[in-house]
């Protein structure tokens, strides 16, 4: 039998010796070979991709796994079967605790081995139920844990499935985080261990982490639902009885565990069900229908109430807009009136100013036979005069201001309104200055027109002129201070404005700084 066996195996003479566990005769094969063609004999596969390491790995011979070992590299240990397994992983299965001491020893990369399905030995060991193993590795490599096969399932869901409680408690000791794991449908490794029939087990995981209890597939199932599916009644009654459980829960398909238990004819599951309270998932929904009705309701209420607010708000917004834009363009065309009549103005003090130079009071001596001895033709017959030398310094002062004024009004070209703004508050204080010079030069000629006699006249004109002209200029400049400090209280608005997200806070700044920005009548 075991010729034909081997036979069908294709096995090479050392593999035929290895697997009789004859020692001395694969001793005697490997020495009467070179290292190449021992190399060759210990890399050659099977119709099963064996090699003779990995035969005297499956059948636990420590002895030979060591002298093989002795002309073996990573690379030849490392051969997989067609099964997927190499020789680490095939000793892990079969649970040869001293073989995988061996392997480690010699080669300790072997423990990171994986087959086609990314299943580590770790995980193999564990679904066997092979403790020793299990403790041996979790002790040499703590990171297989975590690691998943293709499906998502770790080695504590193979434990679990399998009911080996020992494994379990090994695996959740060594990282207890990995307890709440889902595998690619979901499941943690309660839903696998309810599938079986090891109640302590189920019991242990409960209480590892409160969690699992509760925790659903893909498919909406809980612990208790795929307990009921299965007919487990001893674990179903140990569910049911945890405080944490929650039996409202509802599946996918529409139904509680009740539901399941009822469709699946697990009648003592049922009863075992009722008795503790749980309700299908109809009895539920009617329970909670008018609760959704109204809940349902008020955020409907809430809904519109929130659009009709934000509708309010977009229209207020519009209209605001509206009123800021037609008030900027109020303030552009006053701006660019006051800049025109300041222009006007300007050239008329310069006309004023240049037509009076010629025209004092008395003429000019103009006829060589009537002058004077220190008098020269052309010269104004008054020009001795104290009140002559301020006319005369004044009017020019304030012709060349008014020119000032006029060529800047005509050269500069200022199109943002803060310019505009900026250069009407230069040229405003030019003018207000070249009207000062005038009717300080009128007021310095009154007294010459009046003559010695009527003199009084000429100091109540200066008093009344000088009263008039401090007034308007004080009233002018208490003006323009009001002005400045409202700005400077409008920026410090806008920048607490702007550090709000509140959408009325933005309307009312809007509305505020319009106020205080557009007023229908300040001063530059």
């Amino acid at each position: 039998m075991k010729k034909q066996l081997t036979g069908r195996r294709d096995d090479s003479p050392l593999r035929l010796a290895v697997r009789e566990g004859n020692i001395e005769l694969a001793l005697e094969i490997i020495s009467n070979n070179e290292d190449a063609e021992i190399k060759e004999l210990l890399s050659k596969q099977n119709h099963s991709g064996e090699t003779a390491l990995y035969v005297a790995a499956e059948d636990g011979y420590v002895d030979l796994v060591k002298k093989l070992l002795g002309n073996c590299d990573i690379c030849l240990a490392s051969i997989k079967a067609r099964n997927g397994y190499d020789a680490f992983h095939v000793a892990a299965k079969q649970g040869h605790l001293e073989v995988l001491k061996v392997l480690v020893e010699a080669i300790p990369e072997l423990t990171m081995t994986v087959d086609l399905s990314n299943t580590t030995a770790l995980h193999t060991a564990a679904s066997q139920g092979h403790i020793e193993v299990v403790n041996f590795l979790l002790e040499r490599c703590s990171n297989l844990v975590p690691i998943a096969k293709s499906n998502g399932k770790t080695a504590l869901h193979s434990a679990a499935r399998n009911g080996h409680l020992e494994v379990v408690k090994a695996v959740l000791s060594s990282e207890p985080e990995i307890a709440t794991r889902n595998d690619k449908k979901r499941q943690t490794a309660l839903h696998m261990a309810v599938k079986g029939q090891n109640l302590q087990l189920v019991d242990y995981l409960v209480k590892s982490n409160s969690l699992l209890i509760n925790m659903v597939d893909n498919k909406g199932n809980t612990a208790l639902h795929i307990a009921t599916r299965k007919g487990r009644v001893q674990i179903v009654r140990n569910i049911i009885s945890h405080k944490g459980v929650d039996t409202t829960v509802v599946n996918k398909s529409g139904e509680t565990a009740l539901d399941t238990a009822e469709k699946t004819g697990h009648s003592e599951i049922a009863d075992i069900l009722r008795d503790h309270g749980v309700l299908s998932a109809k009895s539920i929904k009617s329970t909670t229908t008018n609760t959704a009705l109204e809940l349902k309701k008020t955020v409907s209420d809430i809904k519109y109430g929130v659009h009709d607010q934000l509708e309010h708000t977009r229209k207020t917004r519009k209209r605001v807009q509206g009123i800021a834009k037609r008030l900027n363009k109020m303030h552009a065309e006053g701006l660019n009136n006051a800049i025109n009549s300041t222009t006007v103005v300007a050239v008329l003090i310069a006309t004023v100013a240049f037509a009076a130079i010629f025209n004092v009071p008395g003429q000019y001596a103009d006829d060589p036979k009537k002058l004077s001895p220190n008098q020269s033709s052309g010269e104004a017959k008054i020009a001795g005069r104290n009140e002559f030398m301020i006319f005369i310094i004044f009017d020019s002062t304030a012709l060349f201001i008014s020119l000032a004024v006029v060529v800047v009004q005509t050269s500069v070209v200022a199109i943002e309104r803060k310019a505009k703004k900026q250069m009407m508050a230069v040229i405003n204080k030019l003018m207000w200055l070249a009207c000062v010079m005038v009717s300080v030069a009128f007021l310095a000629l009154s007294y010459i027109v009046v003559g010695n006699h009527a003199k009084w006249l000429a100091i109540a004109v200066t008093v009344i002129g000088t009263v008039i002209m401090v007034m308007t200029l004080g009233t002018m400049c208490y003006w323009v201070i009001v002005h400045r400090l409202e700005a400077s209280k409008l920026r410090s608005l806008r920048r607490s404005t702007m550090s709000s997200r509140s959408r009325s806070w933005s309307i009312s700044a809007v509305i505020s700084g319009s106020e205080d920005e557009y007023k229908t009548v300040y001063a530059i």
